[in-house]
């Protein structure tokens, strides 16, 4: 079985961020001897930086079965709005032409982000008469409204078309939550036999036992400190000037310490912004790979997930949370809906309203006052969720089942 996947932010070795696609594409391989093409951009979703030299295509071989094609991407996608957009078209448009000098799959996959891409698989799945299943990780161009970045009605009624077209023309549209599915089949009943749910997970293979928590504590010397963390993109979605308001507030306290570990367009802002405040106990981690991250996360006291107030964000599973849970880690969470409904189902954390900083700085002073016994036992207790519901490895199996599916109708 051969599969191309269409991935604009498919992780190179040792990069930071979501690695859903680099865990499932693994799995493939090993359970079911899947042949995997990965089509993907040339810049880093987080960073913006380019991740080779910009030339047309670049080929790296993953493992034996699995081939990465890097195609060329406009390097201004960090910079603006327009930037990205011209960002996502320019890897739409490279993608297709590297697909159709690919061999012939038999299914190809596309994921979103972004929406744009779902042009280049209607057009080579016609030409090459392929099936190809659509995964929705972004409600777009829900999520865009819902945060602001696009308000545009010319070109939110192009996405809408372009949206109801990958539905229509998707042998199978596979969905990250419930609230997803949901949403779809409201907007488009027509829909509702295509939709899948495979959610986000944890991987136990990288998020395991050993860890490097305690070298990492020693080598940043946070001591006997309560150590909360953030790991993730620092964009507008992400609303982390709150942490630095919240770092603020706790100022004169010797015993907490915020650590905001990633990258994004609102990094420098909020670095302005501590230093403007002259903090000392908050500090600024570049991105870090994902075999890294269970280091950092094992290193930490509490674990942050936080998002603006939308009502699109709470239809998601931020990636980050299981990753937390999996590492027997008390989650803090500012995302109402699904997420927050996922924490106290655990019995793992604590929930804050979005964009409220008086009831952040309440929470944190509630963990701050907990026992390690009190800790530990949300730690636990997410643990044995995520273990139980939200194990990549079995998804992965789901994900084989549906492809095979789709390749035999």
């Amino acid at each position: 079985m051969r599969i191309t996947l269409f991935h604009q932010y498919f992780l190179g070795k040792n990069d930071p961020g979501g690695s859903r696609w680099n865990e499932f594409t693994s799995f493939f391989s090993k359970k079911a001897g899947f042949i995997t093409d990965v089509i993907a951009g040339n810049i880093h979703y987080a960073t913006g930086k380019k991740i080779l030299p910009n030339t047309w295509s670049n080929t790296e071989k993953v493992d034996e079965d699995i081939t990465l094609y890097r195609t060329w991407t406009y390097s201004g996608y960090n910079s603006n709005f327009v930037g990205r957009v011209i960002g996502y078209l320019s890897y739409t448009f490279s993608s297709l032409l590297k697909a159709l000098f690919l061999k012939k799959p038999d299914v190809y996959i596309v994921t979103s982000p972004s929406i744009f891409v779902g042009i280049s698989a209607i057009i080579v799945s016609k030409l090459k008469r392929v099936p190809f299943i659509f995964e929705v990780r972004d409600l777009w161009p829900e999520s865009a409204v819902a945060t602001g970045v696009l308000n545009n009605k010319i070109l939110l009624k192009i996405l809408y078309w372009l949206e109801h077209r990958l539905y229509k023309y998707s042998k199978k549209i596979v969905v990250l939550t419930p609230a997803f599915k949901e949403n779809i089949e409201k907007r488009y009943p027509e829909f509702i036999d295509k939709i899948e749910i495979i959610t986000n997970g944890a991987d136990f293979s990288i998020m395991g036992e050993e860890h490097k928590g305690s070298e990492l504590r020693k080598k940043f010397a946070w001591g006997d400190k309560k150590v909360f963390t953030y790991l993730g993109a620092h964009g507008v979605a992400n609303d982390l000037m709150q942490v630095v308001e919240a770092a603020k507030a706790f100022k004169e306290y010797d015993n907490i310490h915020f650590v905001l570990i990633g990258d994004g367009m609102q990094k420098k802002l909020l670095k302005q912004k501590a230093s403007e405040y002259n903090l000392k106990n908050i500090e600024f981690i570049d991105s870090v790979p994902k075999h890294e991250v269970v280091d950092y996360v094992n290193a930490s006291d509490v674990c942050m997930a936080i998002l603006k107030k939308t009502d699109t964000f709470k239809t998601v599973y931020p990636n980050k949370v299981f990753d937390y849970m999996s590492c027997k880690k008390p989650v803090f969470v500012t995302i109402d809906g699904i997420t927050r409904d996922l924490i106290n189902e655990a019995k793992c954390g604590l929930y804050a309203e979005p964009e409220n900083l008086e009831e952040f700085k309440k929470v944190v002073d509630k963990f701050l006052n907990m026992s390690d016994i009190e800790l530990k036992a949300f730690g636990e207790n997410g643990y044995k969720l995520v273990k139980e519901k939200f194990d990549r490895e079995k998804l992965a199996e789901r994900y084989i089942e549906l492809i095979k599916e789709v390749s035999n109708a």
